[in-house]
């Protein structure tokens, strides 16, 4: 099958995130260092949501989501970066990068929507929580983690497969340590201009639009908070919602600066620091932000190290 002057068969080559100097391989142990933590973080925070019964709340559901989210996020891109700087091998099949692509962007999407939809549960809770229990039940929780994989999965297969079909027919070689959209434009060889305003048309959607969502609820929720006559309730709601703005803020203003501006403006060493945020820090940071600040979860730890070690179970 020919695409353009090219054939789909023909292997892409990835710069990558290290060369192979010292320095490089200092930063190269250092990203599997954080790799294993932030799998070890993340399927911690769920067991820990599984087991205890006091954590099966719709937030806590939500939370073991992203966690879900965040595993599959850094396991797309990081083991076949570890892989090909171990084996001095940069290549990567045609089909394996339109793969990775697209789980890449149905991950990424579902996540932006996944933490809007985080914001929405802490709005309800704090400022309708005599309705919380109908606002936030079960099958809605289930309905928002369905619509969030549904869209995002949607949205990366309508790129993956316009992208996958344009006419590469430049280098070969993405200079970056992972397919991903912004990277594969530059190779090619027809104007994309009208495209990259799709781009930015789904950024400001999928991105701007949740984060938006997220800093209106939340300034609502600022309002309620600061009126309650509960020093303690105003201390643990700031607490959530400070946990969530942190970590939202985070991912959503670093892919906003990779899918809203065209790829013209990019340089290939600011799109892969960038990059390294979403892929790597915010998987890692996730699970420590939403478990150090939260005293249920830590609570959660406790009762379980406990039960494990002693047989002593809590009521």
């Amino acid at each position: 099958m020919k695409t353009g002057n090219q054939s789909v068969e023909t292997d892409f080559i990835l710069s990558g995130l290290f060369q192979y100097g010292h320095m490089d391989t200092f930063l190269f142990v250092a990203i599997v260092i954080l790799f294993a933590v932030a799998l070890m973080g993340n399927i911690i925070l769920i067991l820990l949501i599984q087991l205890d019964t006091r954590l099966h709340t719709p937030m806590y559901f939500l939370f073991s989501q992203l966690s879900f989210l965040d595993i599959m996020n850094i396991s797309t891109t990081v083991p076949n970066m570890t892989t090909n700087f171990l084996t001095n091998s940069k290549t990567i099949t045609f089909l394996g990068c339109e793969i990775q692509t697209f789980v890449f962007l149905a991950l990424g999407g579902t996540e932006a929507l996944l933490l809007g939809f985080m914001s929405y549960d802490r709005y309800v809770a704090i400022c309708h929580p005599l309705h919380y229990p109908v606002l936030m039940s079960k099958k809605i929780c289930w309905f928002m983690v369905t619509c969030a994989w549904t869209s995002g999965s949607i949205n990366a297969l309508v790129h993956t497969l316009y992208v996958f079909h344009l006419p590469f027919c430049r280098s070969r070689l993405i200079n970056h340590f992972f397919c991903e959209l912004p990277s594969l434009l530059p190779l090619v060889c027809q104007d994309t201009y009208q495209y990259e305003h799709t781009i930015l048309l789904s950024g400001l959607i999928i991105l701007l639009l949740p984060f938006m969502a997220i800093l209106a609820s939340y300034a609502r929720v600022l309002t309620v908070v600061f009126q309650m006559s509960s020093g303690k309730g105003q201390t643990r709601a700031i607490s959530t919602c400070s946990s969530h703005l942190i970590v939202a803020s985070l991912f959503y203003v670093t892919a906003l600066s990779t899918y809203t501006r065209p790829h013209s403006l990019h340089s290939p060493e600011e799109v892969k620091a960038v990059a390294v945020f979403y892929t790597i820090i915010t998987p890692l940071l996730n699970p420590f932000i939403y478990s150090l600040r939260n005293k249920e979860v830590i609570g959660a730890m406790r009762r379980q190290l406990v039960e494990g070690i002693f047989g002593q179970k809590f009521v």
